[in-house]
C-alpha cells in the first residue's frame, strides 16, 4: 500500500483550460462503479491527498492572507453544493504564484494561484475555474486515470503523470521532458477526455449555480489573450493544455440559449480580494500608490478605493488609509472584510486597544471567524495576552488542525509566553505537516529534556517520537 502510494504521490489531475462543447442536457457521463474504485479506493485518494499536502507544503510557497483564503474556501463549500461531489472534505491551496493556473488532486485538495485572481475579470469567469476543478473530484478522474493506466503501461504512465504533477507544482515546464514524447502525446490525449467531461460537468454546475453562463467564455478569452502576449514562452498550463482556436466559440454557443437575466457575475467580496492580490504582488509600494490613485480618477469604484487604501497602508500613511476604508464601511457598515481590513491597519499601526475593540464587535456578530480570530490573537500577543493569544488559536486548531500556519503561530505564542516545551511541540507539528519528520524529531527531543519532571507531559512526547520513529521505518520498509 505505502510503496502504491508513494509511486503515485505527485500525480495529479492539472486543470489548466476549459472547454464547452456540449450543451449542458448533453452530459452523457460514465457511469462511476466497482472498477474505479478498485483501482484507486477513496480511502487511497485520501491517503494520497495527505502525502501531496505535505509535497506543496514543504516545496511550494502558499499566501498567508487569511481573508484571501477565507473567501476562497466558502466560494469552493457554495460552489460543491451545485456539484456531484460526494465526500465535501476540501483541502484549499492558495499558490504564491501570479500566473493563471489551479488544480484538483485526490482528497479533495483544490489548489489556486493567486493568478487566477489577477486574470479574472469578476467572480464568474474566477467560479468557472473552481467548478472545473469540482467536476475533476466528482468524476473521479484521478483513479480513472491510474484505471487507463493500469490497462495499458502503468509504470510508464505513471512516469509521465508525475512529471506533468511536478511541473505544475515546481513551475518548472521542463520537468516534462522526464517522459518519452511519445509518451507525452498520449497521455496527454488522454488527459483532454478528462478535461472536455470537466468542462461539461462544471458548465452545467456553474449555471446552476446561478453564474452568468458567458462566464467560461470570458474566461477563455482571458487565457488566449495570455497566450497572445506571452510569445514563445507562454504559462506552462498552456503548454501541456493548448487551448484551440474553437474553445472559445464552443464556450459560447453553449451558453448561447440560455437564460442570462438574474444571474451573478460578480461580487464586492472578489473585487476586494483582487485588490488585496494586486497589491500583494507589486513590490515597490510607490507604484501601487500611482496605479490606484489613477483609478480612482478614473472610476472610485469600491474596489479601487479599497486598492488605494491599502497601498497608501504599504506607504506608512496609515491615517489616509484609514480614512478611505472608512467611507467603504460607511457603505456596507456589516461587511467583514472591510472592518477586519481596519483592524489589521489599526493593528499594524500600533493602535492595539481600537483595533482590538473592533475585532471583538464582530466576533460577536461572527464567532469564531477565521481572519477576525486570527488577527485578534495576533492583537493580543503583542499586547503581551499570551493566554487569551493562544486560547483562540488552539480553538481554530480545532477545526483547521492541518493547517501549518496556524501551528506556526502558536509557536510564536508560545515563544513569546516563554512556554518553551509548548513552543517545540508546536514546530514539531509544524514540521510534520510539511512531511519534515526529522526535523519534528529534534523539536520533540528538545522538549523532553526539559520536562524530566513532568511524567504526563513526558510520556506523550515520548509516545509521539515512537509514533513517528515507527513511521519513518515503515516507509523506509524496514
Amino acid at each position: 500500500m505505502r510503496s502504491f502510494l508513494k509511486q503515485i504521490l505527485l500525480i495529479l489531475i492539472s486543470i489548466n483550460a476549459l472547454a464547452v462543447d456540449e450543451q449542458i442536457n448533453q452530459l452523457n457521463l460514465p457511469e462511476l462503479g466497482d472498477r474505479v474504485s478498485g483501482a484507486v479506493s477513496a480511502e487511497q485518494e485520501k491517503a494520497i491527498g495527505e502525502m501531496f499536502l505535505q509535497q506543496v507544503y514543504s516545496s511550494a510557497p502558499l499566501i498567508a492572507d487569511p481573508l484571501i483564503f477565507e473567501y476562497t474556501e466558502h466560494l469552493v463549500y457554495r460552489l460543491s453544493e451545485y456539484s456531484q461531489v460526494k465526500d465535501r472534505d476540501f483541502n484549499i491551496l492558495l499558490i504564491d504564484d501570479d500566473s493563471l493556473n489551479a488544480f484538483a488532486a485526490p482528497g479533495g485538495i483544490i489548489g489556486i494561484n493567486g493568478g487566477l485572481f489577477l486574470h479574472s475579470d469578476n467572480e464568474g469567469q474566477f467560479s468557472s475555474v473552481l467548478a472545473h476543478e469540482l467536476a475533476h473530484l466528482s468524476q473521479r478522474h484521478f483513479a480513472r486515470n491510474v484505471l487507463k493506466s493500469q490497462d495499458s503501461n502503468f509504470a510508464s504512465a505513471l512516469v509521465m503523470v508525475s512529471s506533468i504533477a511536478l511541473a505544475l507544482i515546481s513551475n518548472n515546464p521542463n520537468a516534462i521532458a522526464v517522459g518519452p514524447a511519445i509518451l507525452q502525446s498520449q497521455n496527454l490525449r488522454y488527459s483532454r477526455l478528462f478535461e472536455k467531461e470537466a468542462d461539461r460537468v462544471g458548465f452545467a454546475n456553474l449555471v446552476k449555480a446561478g453564474y452568468d453562463p458567458n462566464s467560461m467564455g470570458e474566461m477563455f478569452e482571458n487565457m488566449n489573450e495570455i497566450r497572445r502576449l506571452s510569445g514563445d514562452l507562454p504559462p506552462e498550463f498552456l503548454l501541456t493544455h493548448p487551448l484551440s482556436s474553437s474553445r472559445i466559440s464552443d464556450a459560447f454557443n453553449a451558453a448561447e440559449n440560455l437564460p442570462k437575466d438574474g444571474t451573478k457575475k460578480d461580487s464586492l467580496e472578489f473585487s476586494l480580494m483582487k485588490a488585496r492580490l494586486e497589491i500583494y504582488y507589486e513590490n515597490i509600494p510607490s507604484n501601487s500608490l500611482r496605479k490606484f490613485k489613477e483609478r480612482v480618477e478614473e472610476s472610485a469604484s469600491d474596489a479601487n478605493v479599497y486598492g488605494l487604501s491599502l497601498a497608501y497602508h504599504k506607504t506608512n500613511d496609515s491615517e489616509e488609509s484609514i480614512n478611505l476604508i472608512n467611507k467603504l464601511i460607511d457603505l456596507y457598515p456589516k461587511n467583514l472584510v472591510l472592518n477586519n481590513t481596519k483592524i489589521d491597519i489599526l493593528y499594524e499601526n500600533g493602535r492595539y486597544n481600537e483595533a482590538l475593540d473592533l475585532a471583538n464587535k464582530f466576533l460577536e456578530i461572527s464567532p469564531r471567524n477565521y481572519p477576525l480570530s486570527i488577527s485578534k490573537s495576533k492583537i493580543l500577543l503583542s499586547m503581551g495576552q499570551y493566554f487569551q493569544s493562544e486560547e483562540i488559536i488552539r480553538d481554530q486548531l480545532l477545526r483547521k488542525n492541518n493547517n501549518p500556519e496556524l501551528w506556526l503561530l502558536l509557536s510564536e505564542i508560545q515563544r513569546a509566553s516563554k512556554n518553551i516545551v509548548g513552543y517545540h511541540q508546536s514546530r514539531a507539528e509544524y514540521f510534520l505537516l510539511l512531511g519534515q519528520s526529522e526535523r519534528a524529531l529534534n523539536q520533540l527531543e528538545f522538549a523532553l529534556k526539559l520536562t524530566q519532571n513532568n511524567f504526563q507531559v513526558s510520556e506523550r512526547i515520548m509516545t509521539k517520537i515512537i509514533d513517528i520513529k515507527n513511521e519513518i521505518n515503515r516507509s523506509r520498509g524496514l
